[in-house]
């Protein structure tokens, strides 16, 4: 792919009015999921409810799908390639290729991503499969001492070292690393460690060659800790996370999603249409949602309950979808929850 398919892939992402939809959970991920709703997770039942998803009509809002290795390779009743059925809809399709988190040797709470031994080979058939984007997911957790240097360090290479492969490849890098809601800590000292993070995160970028054009940045709203004595509030939010994003963010990046990080499926939204209402016209990038969980909550309540009634699903999923899709353009209003 040449670099201005990539700039193009990674404009198509942050497109207006539309946001990302993550469906890449890994299989232990989504054993949890299913079981807590009575859901055997066998590769039937995964790929029937992935099904539900990329057939889902959402193209109008949705840009981007991320999908797990297993559903990249699956195909709907008709035969029909799940990449084949989101790209009829305008969707791009894409995948994580991250192994997951592994302890950090020396560093006790702290963990670092794994993946990169035979990645540029995985790209290739990745990329051959009909993805166009790509992402990884690196962990950084809050608490006394916590993140550690080291820490920092060794997630944002490997974070680098994958996008640069990715370019390579001819797909888009998502770069994704994600500060921990769980603990108490203030809105304040998320802030420090956001900035941190995001700070060494472009330095290694830089070093590595990464066009940062075609680039998107996934990431966590800067929040206190889920216990958190003290719960800052709606303006507090934004105001925090677009500031210090606009501090240690380049503005040559193609786009910043967020992730909905444990948030409440309403919250997640409430929180992005703020944000595009108070520095609508003042951020660099455009600013929009690669929400996983928050998005597809009602849609597998729904399918749990009745597998068959796949359309009412859908449409549970539609809506928030289409309700994220407007607080990526600030045009949320709590009435259209209705």
């Amino acid at each position: 792919m040449s670099v201005d398919s990539l700039y193009a892939v990674a404009k198509a992402m942050v497109a207006p009015g539309k946001g990302v939809l993550a469906i890449d959970e890994s299989q232990s991920t989504c054993k949890k999921r299913f079981d807590a709703l009575g859901i055997a997770c066998d590769e039937e039942h995964r790929r029937a409810y992935r099904q539900l998803l990329v057939t889902a009509p959402v193209g109008d809002w949705i840009s981007g799908m991320i999908l797990f290795d297993e559903t990249l390779r699956q195909k709907t009743n008709d035969g029909t390639a799940f990449v084949t059925a989101l790209k009829k809809q305008g969707i791009l399709p894409g995948i994580k290729v991250d192994a997951g988190t592994k302890p950090l040797a020396l560093h006790f709470k702290e963990v670092v991503t794994e993946g990169l031994d035979g990645l540029a080979n995985r790209l290739q058939e990745y990329r051959a499969l009909g993805a166009e984007f790509a992402k990884w997911r690196a962990v950084i957790a809050v608490d006394a001492g916590l993140p550690s240097p080291a820490c920092l360090k060794a997630n944002a290479h490997a974070l680098a070292r994958y996008a640069a492969l990715c370019q390579e490849a001819g797909l888009v890098p998502m770069v994704e690393p994600e500060i921990l809601l769980d603990g108490n800590h203030s809105l304040e000292r998320c802030q420090e460690v956001s900035a941190a993070t995001w700070k060494l995160l472009f330095a290694e970028l830089a070093e590595q060659g990464v066009d940062l054009k075609a680039t998107i940045l996934k990431t966590s709203m800067v929040l206190a800790g889920q216990d958190a004595a003290s719960q800052p509030d709606l303006d507090t939010v934004a105001a925090a996370t677009v500031e210090t994003l606009m501090a240690n963010v380049p503005a040559t990046v193609a786009g910043v999603v967020f992730l909905s990080g444990g948030q409440s499926d309403r919250d997640a939204t409430v929180r992005l249409n703020r944000m595009n209402q108070l520095y609508a016209g003042r951020m660099p990038w455009p600013l929009s949602f690669s929400y996983g969980r928050s998005i597809q909550r009602p849609a597998l309540e729904a399918w749990a309950k009745n597998p068959g009634d796949v359309a009412s699903a859908q449409a549970l999923l539609a809506h928030r979808a289409r309700m994220n899709a407007l607080a990526a353009e600030g045009k949320y209003e709590d009435g259209m929850e209705k």
